[in-house]
C-alpha cells in the first residue's frame, strides 16, 4: 500500500480499488457464480448467500492470493493470515420495494460484544469482488458508512423487523464489474436490495490473523482432488498449513509459513510484523 492508500484506509475505513478483473475474469466468475446459483437451494426471493467461498466453488481459488489484492491484506495484517470466513453471493432484482429493515452490521460476530476496547481492534480486513455492474444505486450496492469503523454503536431499532431509516452518513458504493472493495471489517456496512434490471453478483473473502479461528468449512479441504493443485500460499490462506499444535498458527514458525516465505523471498517482508523467535 502507498502511504495515501494507508492513510485513506485509515480514515475511511476502505478503498476502491479499480479495474482488478480484466473483463475475461469477470464473465469467468460470474459464470461460477451463475451455476452456483442454479445448483444450490435459494432464498424464497431467488437469492444466493453461500458461504465458505472456495470450498463451495473451488474456481474461485485464485481471488484469494489475487497479486492486485493480497498485497493489501498482508500490509494491514503481516503474512501470519487465513481467510476466516467467505461466501458468495447472487440476488436477482426484486420486483417490489421492501421495509426499511435494520441489516447495519460490523463484521466479526462476537468479538463485537465480547472486545470491551473503544474503538475495537481491527482483526480482520475483507475483500469484496464485484462481478456485476453497481455504478449506480439500487443495484444492491455495499452501503456503508464512511470513517465508521471506530464507532463500536450505532443507535437503531429495539429489534432487527422493525423498519428503522438509515443511519446518518450511509453510502451506497458506486463501483463496475471488476472493481475491488478493500474494507476494514469495523466499518458499519449493510447490502442495499436491487431494483434493477442487473443481477447482483460478488465474492467476499475476510482475512484475520491465523491464531483466530476459521468459520468457513474446510476440514476436508486437503482430501479433495483440487487441494493439490493450489499453491503453497493459498493453502496457507484456506488453513491447511501448520503441524496442528497450535504454535504454528501462532506465528511460531516463519520458515515454513508460505506467505512469510514468499514475501521474505521478494525482499517485501514489513519489519513492524517480525517472527516471535528471532
Amino acid at each position: 500500500m502507498t502511504d495515501e492508500q494507508r492513510e485513506q484506509f485509515d480514515t475511511d475505513g476502505y478503498l476502491v480499488l479499480k479495474g482488478v478483473l480484466s473483463p475475461d475474469e469477470v464473465r469467468h466468475y460470474a459464470s461460477v457464480l451463475d451455476v452456483a446459483h442454479a445448483t444450490h437451494p435459494k432464498a424464497a426471493d431467488g437469492s444466493l448467500h453461500l458461504l465458505s467461498a472456495v470450498t463451495s466453488c473451488p474456481e474461485l481459488a485464485d481471488l484469494i492470493d489475487h497479486p492486485a489484492t493480497l498485497p493489501f491484506v498482508w500490509s494491514m495484517l503481516g503474512w501470519n493470515v487465513h481467510i476466516y470466513h467467505s461466501h458468495l453471493d447472487v440476488h436477482p432484482t426484486i420486483p417490489a420495494a421492501k421495509p426499511d429493515w435494520w441489516h447495519w452490521h460490523q463484521d466479526g460476530g462476537r468479538q463485537n460484544r465480547e472486545i470491551e476496547t473503544d474503538p475495537r481492534p481491527r482483526l480482520s480486513v475483507k475483500l469484496a469482488y464485484w462481478l456485476s455492474d453497481v455504478s449506480e444505486e439500487g443495484r444492491g450496492n455495499l452501503t456503508l458508512i464512511p470513517g465508521s469503523h471506530k464507532t463500536n454503536w450505532l443507535p437503531g431499532p429495539p429489534k432487527r423487523d422493525v423498519p428503522w431509516p438509515a443511519p446518518d452518513g450511509a453510502k451506497q458504493v458506486k463501483v463496475e464489474a471488476g472493481d475491488v472493495v478493500f474494507f476494514d471489517r469495523r466499518i458499519w456496512h449493510a447490502r442495499s436490495d436491487n431494483y434493477s434490471e442487473i443481477t447482483r453478483r460478488c465474492v467476499f473473502l475476510g482475512y484475520t490473523y491465523r491464531w483466530i479461528a476459521i468459520r468457513d468449512e474446510v476440514a476436508a479441504l486437503p482430501s479433495k482432488p483440487w487441494w493439490p493443485k493450489l499453491n503453497q500460499v493459498q493453502q496457507q490462506l484456506l488453513g491447511g498449513i501448520g503441524v496442528g499444535d497450535g504454535d504454528h498458527h501462532w506465528g511460531h514458525y516463519p520458515e515454513s509459513t508460505p506467505l512469510y516465505v514468499a514475501l521474505r523471498d521478494r525482499g517485501l517482508l514489513d519489519p513492524s510484523y517480525p517472527p516471535l523467535i528471532p
